[in-house]
């Protein structure tokens, strides 16, 4: 494998490689690899000297943020606690002035007393207690070797943890699933001791040792997750569940939260009491050596292990699993499952799980169960979209942070003064906004000498809200090639094209002046043309979209812009438009999206719609199209213009790129696919063309099966699909 090593975040350090439990399903003590009877009892000064050494010279190399480390056994607290604090101290003093260091224990809870939780509270070392539900559940694997139960004293370590100086050490319960037990009382049982988290992990099997399943049971561990999965939903969720979590994570398009679900890559090395370096331990539930690196802290750096071809391949992500797991809807989410769970003899790891049916029975049960909200409609999106733009707005005044100097403090008072009333959020949301803003920004990130004038440009718009608003305010403004463009109004010739300036814009409730260094400007009626004052048109009905050919930020679009429109040719191209949207109207009304397209700006060439980088409801088309082509392109788009505003306000799709998918333009990553299809389907229905219908269809299908799409994209296409189907009888 080639590519940057992955560095090593997490440690686990064997502090002991005993046990003073004998758990039927431990896979350390009962699994194939036995190289635990080999390895001294605890963990020496030296080892830990030289682990916490190469742990601090690795952060350093890698530049790391941050390390844990995770002392394990065996049972760690056999080490005691001198050994205990000898490691807390080791690492604590080589890490911490590298990285930040996060220490925990995992443990059996049976040792747990004052005087352990005494020192892990000095080292705020955070502790996890493997615990497999009520008594009944737990006493079918974790008992003592005499066959004692080891419930009492777990929950006696449980109830130290949630005294008041212990709890904010208290990291959680892990729960090893077994479907012999009651799911709903396991559940219960654990949410009763209110542990701040609960993992639930499938017992390691491979395919050579499979898990135990009743005859008939397609997906019994998926069965008994699904059932607490309900309870915890009935419950409310009253304690976060790592397992449900990272599915419900992965279904939004978020990331895994677990090393047993999800694509993430391992960033795990572990350290045994005798200073081997070694994968992750689950491995020796595959067989003899499946873990072993031939590595020592003594001799070898972190670095050696993460480019152990072992290790590279556990961080290969989707190329990692087999090829079947590679065309499974579900893979984001169970990412092949985990690692140990592939193996199977002659074949190593190239193998779905061993669990393939209960992890596709899961992320399916929670999907159903959690389907994702409405999607949005038009005037919602127009609202995010305004909502967006007020973020940007307050992101450039936080990352200004004083630069702007005395004129932005003065800009930003006056814009606060404006708001409440209707008109900042109306020049907010004019599509434009969102390009003035993505500019300044980018200016200011970048150094780049015109920042700080295209952040002052707030002036406009503040100028532009209080003319709306008919509020009494004066507000410096600047001006440019001869204009000064107040956004959603309209532009003042103030100079001859190329000249610029400063002026001061008084609002009123009888228009508005403009002070100038040539004099005075008046303009009454903002709505109504006037000498030097040029309003946005909105030609046709009051429903009709702007015709937008003066605000400065309009080019941002692939083709060129033309000039402002003449008066006949501003109402002839907007009689076309009235009449290209009343045959959208008639033929696909629900397709139309109406409200959708807010703002046109007139382009010099191309054939189609352009979307550029600019807010929700604007839209770049070619002055020249008429009749049947230009309704087509105003349906396309909308359609466009709506799927892009979807995209700002919801995840459709997670791991773009990863995969081809087939369809009617030819191999397509998921992205392009959807983007084809939604257009695509309202385009044909709208030309009533049956045999592109069939194609798009095909293409749905493959959108059905994509494992890119989240629950927000899935109703998505079920949405398209539905509008296909109305088509196609329709055809």
């Amino acid at each position: 494998m080639t590519g940057p090593l992955v560095p090593f975040r997490e440690i686990v350090l064997k502090v002991h490689s005993r046990c003073d439990l004998a758990c039927d399903h431990c896979y350390v003590y009962e699994a194939a690899d036995q190289s635990w009877r080999n390895q001294p009892r605890a963990v020496s000064d030296d080892v830990i000297s030289r682990t916490a050494g190469r742990l601090a010279e690795h952060a350093r190399r890698h530049a790391l943020p941050s390390v844990s480390v995770i002392l394990h056994g065996g049972e760690p607290l056999l080490a005691g606690p001198d050994r205990l604090r000898r490691v807390c101290e080791e690492l604590t003093a080589a890490v911490t002035p590298v990285a930040a260091l996060d220490l925990r224990i995992h443990t059996n809870g049976v040792l747990l007393g004052p005087r352990y939780l005494d020192l892990f509270a000095e080292f705020g070392v955070k502790v996890g207690i493997s615990l497999d539900g009520d008594r009944a559940a737990n006493d079918r694997h974790r008992r003592f070797a005499d066959g004692r139960s080891s419930h009492p004293h777990v929950l006696a370590a449980v109830d130290l943890l949630q005294q008041d100086r212990y709890r904010p050490l208290f990291l959680g319960l892990l729960c090893t699933v077994d479907i012999a037990n009651d799911p709903v009382a396991v559940h219960d049982a654990l949410v009763a001791l209110a542990p701040p988290r609960i993992d639930y992990l499938l017992p390691h099997a491979t395919w050579q040792a499979p898990p135990v399943r009743p005859q008939g049971a397609a997906a019994p561990y998926a069965d008994w997750l699904l059932a607490v999965f309900d309870r915890w939903e009935e419950r409310g969720r009253p304690v976060p569940v790592r397992l449900f979590e990272s599915v419900l994570s992965t279904l939004h398009g978020g990331p895994s939260l677990t090393e047993s679900l999800g694509l993430a890559p391992t960033d795990i090395v572990v350290v045994e009491t005798d200073g081997t370096l070694e994968q992750v331990d689950s491995l020796k539930s595959a067989y003899e050596g499946a873990a072993a690196t031939g590595f020592t802290v003594f001799q070898d750096d972190l670095d050696a292990v993460a480019a152990h071809p072992g290790v590279r391949a556990r961080q290969r992500g989707l190329a990692g699993v087999g090829d079947s797991c590679r065309r499974c809807p579900v893979v984001r989410s169970c990412g092949g499952g985990h690692y140990t769970h592939r193996y199977r003899a002659g074949t190593g790891f190239d193998n779905p799980s061993v669990y393939c049916p209960d992890l596709m029975a899961l992320v399916r049960g929670i999907e159903s169960r959690t389907p994702a909200p409405e999607l949005p409609d038009v005037p919602q999106l127009h609202a995010s979209a305004l909502e967006l733009n007020r973020t940007l707005l307050v992101r450039l005044h936080t990352e200004l942070d004083g630069r702007g100097g005395a004129e932005w403090a003065a800009l930003w008072e006056l814009t606060t003064a404006v708001d409440g009333a209707a008109g900042l959020d109306t020049v907010l949301a004019d599509p434009y906004a969102r390009t003035w803003l993505l500019a300044a920004l980018g200016a200011l990130r970048e150094g780049r000498p015109e920042a700080m004038a295209k952040a002052h440009r707030l002036g406009a718009y503040t100028a532009a809200a209080a003319v709306r608003d008919g509020t009494r305010l004066a507000v410096p403004v600047s001006w440019s090639n001869g204009l000064l463009h107040l956004p959603t109004l309209g532009a003042l010739r103030l100079g001859a094209p190329g000249t610029a300036g400063r002026a001061e814009v008084h609002a009123d409730r009888h228009g508005f002046r403009v002070r100038h260094a040539s004099g005075e400007r008046h303009i009454a009626h903002p709505a109504e043309p006037a000498p030097h004052w040029h309003p946005v048109r909105r030609p046709g009905r009051a429903d009709a979209p702007v015709l937008e050919d003066l605000d400065p930020y309009r080019d941002c679009f692939a083709s060129p812009l033309l000039p402002r429109l003449g008066p006949r040719r501003a109402q002839a191209w907007g009689s076309e438009v009235a009449r290209a949207r009343a045959r959208l109207a008639a033929g696909v009304p629900r397709l139309a999206a109406a409200g959708a397209l807010t703002t046109l700006t007139p382009l010099a060439g191309g054939t189609g719609p352009v979307v550029g980088r600019h807010g929700f409801g604007a839209l770049g088309l070619p002055a020249g199209l008429m009749g049947e082509p230009l309704a087509v392109a105003l349906l396309r788009g909308s359609r466009r213009a709506t799927l892009r505003a979807l995209l700002d306000v919801e995840d459709l799709y997670d791991m773009d790129g990863a995969w081809q998918h087939p369809s009617p333009w030819g191999p397509l990553p998921a992205s392009r696919l959807l983007a084809e299809t939604y257009e695509g389907v309202a385009v044909t229905a709208y030309r009533g063309a049956a045999r592109a219908l069939a194609e798009l269809g095909r293409a749905l299908d493959a959108l059905e099966r994509a494992a890119e799409l989240t629950v927000t994209g899935r109703r998505l296409v079920s949405t398209v699909r539905r509008e296909w189907e109305e088509a196609s009888r329709e055809c």
